[in-house]
């Protein structure tokens, strides 16, 4: 299987699980916006995803719902519980630099359980999955670790590939990107970024990485509050639109992204099965 990487990429390619045909993406290649984001904000989680569309829902924290048109469902960030849901995800991806991002016990039905760090300190992990419609890959980050060190490839960016979309998960980031890995990302159309400027990397440095990957859609995460998504807000107003619907869910195409970035203000809300 073809795959566009950069010779400096940090993207290792593990064998397919499941495959299928899949829209390609262009996250190694910059793309103009289209203009004309559209959102179907009343649509339940249950509800099918039309074709050609992502499904983006704000669980909680850094969690968040990703669905395709094939029925995947994908969590980041991922602690062991959504909601009062059913619900099984096909994939999740975790972060261990807090409890808030991951559980020691994910549930065994849970078909693909990608873990954003190796299994010895300082030793990374390399994932690539194709499942349906949807391939996930992972960029390596290093992370604070106890007593002021730093753990190498502690931690990681995930990339979700859907319908020709490339959506980025920054994690639990705690450094700007280096060349390479701002390479090994790509062009990022959707974007989820820890705005609290403190836990994870300061604000300013947060703005500035966004600023850079110039994402059309960008959605605040691990914000504590009105005050710290208003400040991140302040410093992104120059260069983005500002979009608060007060919903929890947004659905996306590669045809409908804004012309001008935008910062898409979700609502954390856990997913709950109608009753």
């Amino acid at each position: 299987m073809l795959r566009l990487i950069l010779a400096f990429a940090l993207v290792v390619i593990a064998p397919a699980v499941q495959a299928q045909t899949r829209t390609p993406s262009h996250c190694i290649a910059i793309a103009d916006a289209a203009p004309g984001l559209q959102y179907l904000h009343k649509a339940s989680f249950r509800d099918p995803v039309a074709d050609y569309t992502v499904r983006i829902s704000y669980i909680a924290h850094a969690a968040f719902l990703i669905q395709t048109p094939a029925g995947v469902n994908a969590v980041t960030d991922f602690t062991g519980f959504i909601g009062n849901t059913t619900l099984i995800p096909d994939i999740i991806t975790m972060n261990h630099a807090h409890e808030t991002h991951w559980t020691a016990n994910p549930d065994p039905a849970i078909p693909h359980v990608l873990k954003g760090w190796g299994d010895e300190f300082g030793e990374g992990v390399d994932h690539y999955l194709e499942y349906r419609d949807m391939a996930v890959r992972n960029v390596p980050t290093d992370i604070r670790s106890g007593f002021g060190g730093t753990e190498p490839f502690g931690n990681s960016i995930f990339v979700f590939e859907v319908e020709g979309l490339c959506i980025g998960h920054l994690g639990h980031l705690h450094h700007e990107p280096n060349p390479a890995q701002y390479a090994a990302l790509g062009r990022l159309d959707v974007v989820m970024a820890a705005v609290d400027g403190g836990m994870t990397v300061d604000l300013p440095t947060m703005i500035r990485i966004l600023k850079r990957l110039k994402s059309s859609v960008v959605i605040p995460m691990h914000w504590f509050g009105d005050y710290t998504l208003d400040r991140f807000i302040a410093g992104m107003r120059d260069e983005f639109d500002i979009v608060r619907p007060g919903e929890s869910s947004l659905t996306v195409s590669l045809r409908d992204l804004p012309a001008r970035p935008t910062v898409h203000v979700l609502v954390p809300r856990y997913l709950r099965d109608a009753d």
